[in-house]
């Protein structure tokens, strides 16, 4: 068993996704290990991870909408420290998660057709996110 981690450094633009799977996918190749366990962790709390659907940027479109509407920024917030985004990312990334597991197979995690990993940039600004891999496998 041999295990390799990771630090992916990744340059947001402000709210949305921002899709990350071919550094993942390059950096599994790189270590050799063919058969395993990938862990993603996101050292953040006002950004996620997510597998979504690649191909249809209008899906990436409805999915920043609906956070929108399901945790506005307009709401009145006790905790405004950095802004009025700082509390809805809180509450964004709490919804959806800060860290993912996938299967890695014949050195290649394991992702659907029409599936991209995708870092879910919650704050206004643009934000330099560290996503740290791990992998364990043989």
């Amino acid at each position: 068993m041999r295990q390799a981690f990771h630090r992916l450094t990744v340059d947001t633009r402000g709210k949305g996704l921002t899709m990350i799977t071919r550094p993942i996918c390059d950096w599994v190749n790189e270590t050799g290990i063919s058969d395993g366990l990938l862990t993603l962790w996101c050292r953040h709390t006002s950004a996620s991870l997510t597998v979504q659907e690649n191909a249809d940027p209008t899906v990436r479109r409805d999915i920043a909408d609906f956070f929108e509407d399901l945790v506005p920024e307009s709401r009145r917030y006790v905790h405004d420290d950095e802004g009025p985004d700082d509390m809805p990312a809180h509450l964004r990334s709490m919804l959806t998660d800060i860290q993912l597991t996938i299967p890695v197979m014949d050195g290649r995690p394991v992702l659907g057709t029409w599936q991209g990993i995708y870092l879910f940039e919650h704050r206004r600004q643009p934000h330099r996110r560290e996503i740290v891999l791990h992998l364990l496998g043989e």
